[in-house]
């Protein structure tokens, strides 16, 4: 195809580029150009694909948190599309859009500075999309260089790319995308320089060694889109604004190490989630109130937010110690100790398929509906595919953690959770010519401690079987976590929430008996080598394993029928 290459108007602003070889192609950063009056812009391109990434900080807020907002904005036109609704009009991000924007957040959120409370907005939008280059590698990359050349104080640039896998299991960088939908591999993996962010991956039951190498090849591949977006940023980065040090003051903290020190270790060594959850914040006010009030002259606002600051450092490194050091969680567990399981299969009798499965504190509903393929989703995006027949959605209610809230649709989080469960199932699922129905899986989070998603999982393969899919084998998923004290570090299976929440890392893993078929990865801090890594898919195979014999002991297989309730499909083989 013979290349079209406008030149620009007079007048036109001279761009800043740099451009990087990634997969045997051209990755170039443009900036300089369009959406000047952000603080940062960048447009990405690959073949013909392009995407305009965009940073913006606002004014400062009372909050102690980063207000930050990832946004993909899909166009239509981008792939020279009308939109198929009414209106013909790009309404709410789809599930492409939001996946993407969840990859892009996840792995830049920890590296702003901890005094940093500008409200922040990343936006990407798909100016051409050739179907050849997926515009989700571009917009990670592009989001990154966008905070790279603004004024806005992110620390180092931060690379993605996507690894799958050809048939003689050879690794391939950044596989075009029709090609994609073949592999048995789909590994997005983003990082810094010095390590590995996070891993998003659906796999066609592949050995955790393979895994492990993929990474390596991708780690590899991060550090010179990195490189690349240092030499922009030192071309036409902005001088980056300073973020004043907010220092607690010592003798609050000292007072409240001496005071209280007690007081926390018998709250956060309380075995049930509720209790230790009430125990700790009532604490934890007495503590803010204690501060507030002391008569010091201080601003008491300011006093209760530097109290606050100390007591949940106060906190964090107790329950880390305890795991790390004294090797007991917060529920008295081992290191891989999974929680007591128990499983019920076909518990909606009106259903096609149903079960219940319960890990300690954390229990998923989950129901299998079978359809026509009159029923398929249709899907209207930038992309190739235009329907799936199997898909999953995950719902979580605010009563499973024991909380009143809105139900208003599915937030962001739910639609990555129902997508990684979705994933993980993939595999073993039946081609469309052996089970010519439409599968629609749903997950209800009926109470969470940690790990929903992959009790998601483990329902999915129970409520399937109990509805008679003929799914390969069963999957099953488990979360591990990390605490890391300097060179000193504990993997622990199946963590709760606390452990989450207090933890260095999220790695969850899902998988048959004979390999992974989904991962999720988010760590929190650097130095995470690839020791650890496979220390904690070792680790995360002997629990798969432990989880899929308690699976067989309910239900070992697909049922021989189909629910009376489900529809029947006759398929009549013509020869011509």
């Amino acid at each position: 195809m013979q290349e079209v290459t406008a030149a620009p108007g007079e007048g036109a602003p001279a761009g800043q580029y740099a451009s990087v070889t990634i997969g045997g192609k051209e990755l170039s950063f443009e900036t300089g150009r369009l959406a000047k009056q952000a603080s940062g812009s960048v447009v990405v391109r690959v073949g013909d694909t392009m995407v305009l990434c965009t940073a913006t900080a606002g004014n400062e807020r009372d909050v102690d948190f980063l207000p930050l907002t990832v946004d993909i904005e899909e166009r239509m036109y981008a792939a020279g599309k009308i939109p198929g609704s009414f209106f013909k009009r790009e309404g709410r991000a789809g599930e492409k859009g939001t996946l993407t924007a969840r990859m892009i957040d996840r792995p830049l959120r920890p590296l702003f500075p901890k005094g940093w409370h500008r409200e922040t907005q990343l936006v990407s939008i798909p100016m051409s999309v050739d179907h050849v280059n997926p515009y989700d590698i571009l917009a990670m990359n592009g989001a990154s260089a966008a905070l790279m050349v603004s004024d806005i104080p992110f620390p180092e640039p931060v690379g993605a790319v996507r690894i799958g896998q050809d048939e003689e299991g050879n690794f391939v960088v950044n596989p075009d995308e029709e090609w994609l939908q073949e592999t048995p591999l789909d590994l997005v993996v983003a990082g810094t320089e010095e390590a590995i962010l996070m891993v998003e991956a659906g796999a066609g039951e592949i050995a955790e060694a393979e895994v492990l190498d993929a990474l390596d090849i991708a780690h590899g591949e991060i550090k010179k889109l990195c490189a690349a977006q240092r030499e922009l940023a030192e071309k036409a980065g902005k001088p980056k604004v300073e973020v004043p040090a907010k220092e607690v003051d010592d003798s609050i903290t000292g007072q409240i190490s001496d005071r209280f020190r007690s007081a926390v270790e018998s709250a956060t060594s309380v075995v049930d989630k509720l209790q230790r959850q009430s125990a700790t914040e009532t604490l934890r006010q007495e503590v803010l109130d204690a501060f507030a009030d002391d008569g010091d002259g201080l601003d008491a606002s300011e006093k209760r937010l530097q109290a606050g600051t100390a007591f949940d450092r106060l906190e964090k490194e107790t329950v880390r110690r305890r795991i790390a050091v004294d090797k007991v969680r917060p529920d008295g567990r081992a290191a891989d100790e999974i929680r007591s399981i128990w499983i019920e299969a076909g518990i909606a009798p009106r259903t096609h398929g149903s079960a219940i499965f319960t890990r300690g504190q954390t229990q998923a509903l989950t129901v299998a509906a079978l359809g026509t393929t009159r029923e398929e989703m249709r899907l209207d995006t930038l992309g190739l595919e235009t329907a799936k027949r199997y898909f999953h959605h995950y719902n979580f209610p605010p009563f499973s953690v024991g909380e009143a809230g809105f139900m208003r649709g599915p937030k962001r989080r739910d639609i990555g959770h129902g997508a990684l469960a979705e994933r993980a199932l993939v595999p073993v699922i039946p081609s469309q010519d052996d089970f010519p129905y439409t599968i629609r899986v749903v997950s209800d989070i009926l109470e969470s401690n940690g790990s929903s998603s992959m009790a998601s999982v483990c329902g999915s393969s129970l409520s399937l079987m109990d509805a008679g899919v003929p799914i390969a084998r069963p999957v099953a998923g488990i979360a591990m976590g990390l605490i890391k004290e300097g060179d000193d570090y504990i993997v622990l299976s199946d963590i709760a929430g606390v452990e989450d929440h207090l933890g260095d890392m999220d790695f969850k893993v899902a998988g048959t008996e004979r390999g992974i078929t989904a991962l999720q990865m988010d760590i929190k801090i650097t130095g995470v080598s690839f020791d650890i890594l496979r220390d904690a898919l070792e680790q995360a195979l002997r629990g798969r394993q432990h989880i899929l014999e308690k699976m067989a002991e309910v239900i070992d297989g697909p049922r021989e029928e189909l629910s009376q309730y489900a529809p029947r499909i006759a398929s009549i083989q013509i020869d011509t």
